[in-house]
């Protein structure tokens, strides 16, 4: 905080300029491309975590063969590291080998590889897929582990009064689920918020700046750029948003 008062640089103490830094990335077309991108990327990201979460979660509730074993693989994504994880995104969204374009062109689809980290909306809905394939088991494993609170014979007796699954979803599960959902959503949400790893190896914030997020620019203009008080400042903006 006191960082983000100065104008402190790499090498030098740098002196009190009080809120300069925070005027001028107020009116930096990169930070507030940072802050859109921010904000799409962390409520799409979430909104779809949640959703296939929580679908994981119910179906891996059920009497499966091979129960543990599928438990078990789900977390994977959580489990690897996720630089290792994100390297292994960056080849399969590479524009020259990528997996996908290859299989799509073997079945007709598409006639030339898609510029997956290239392209401005391309590269912004591939780190969401990275993110929300790394940010899915976290979720559903949390929420199994509520599900198997609920007593079953709240269920037995919903099916008694001739309740549909769906109804038994609306009145029993999401209610009784709620209290686990609001911490493992706001821990995700701040996961997600402020991600730096899975961005800065897939694509350092390109192209042209599309897929900064705060904690990327933040790092990229106080460590590479040498600006230790503006890199300050935009990751102190990132506090009102965390609290919020």
């Amino acid at each position: 905080i006191w960082l983000s008062f100065t104008d402190t640089k790499i090498g030098t103490p740098g002196q009190f300029v009080g809120l300069e830094n925070y005027e001028w990335i107020i009116g930096d077309s990169k930070f507030q491309s940072a802050v859109f991108f921010t904000l799409f990327y962390t409520f799409v990201a979430s909104v779809i975590k949640f959703a296939l979460g929580l679908y994981l979660a119910i179906l891996l509730n059920e009497k499966l063969p091979f129960k543990a074993l599928i438990r078990a693989f789900v977390l994977i994504p959580f489990i690897v590291p996720t630089v290792l994880s994100a390297i292994a995104f960056w080849w399969i969204f590479d524009p020259q080998f990528s997996v996908i374009s290859w299989a799509l062109k073997k079945t007709g689809l598409i006639t030339q590889n898609i510029n997956f980290l290239g392209d401005v909306w391309n590269s912004r809905f591939s780190v969401i897929f990275a993110n929300v394939w790394r940010g899915v088991p976290f979720i559903a494993i949390s929420l199994l582990a509520g599900l198997q609170t609920v007593p079953p014979s709240l269920y037995e007796a919903a099916v008694l009064d001739g309740a549909t699954r769906w109804q038994m979803f609306v009145k029993i599960t999401y209610p009784l689920l709620t209290p686990i959902i609001a911490v493992v959503m706001t821990f995700s949400v701040l996961f997600t918020f402020t991600d730096f790893q899975l961005i800065y190896v897939l694509t350092r914030g390109g192209p042209l700046n599309a897929t900064h997020l705060m904690a990327t620019l933040s790092f990229q203009r106080a460590i590479p750029g040498g600006s230790l008080g503006e890199g300050a400042a935009i990751a102190t903006a990132m506090v009102p948003f965390l609290l919020a």
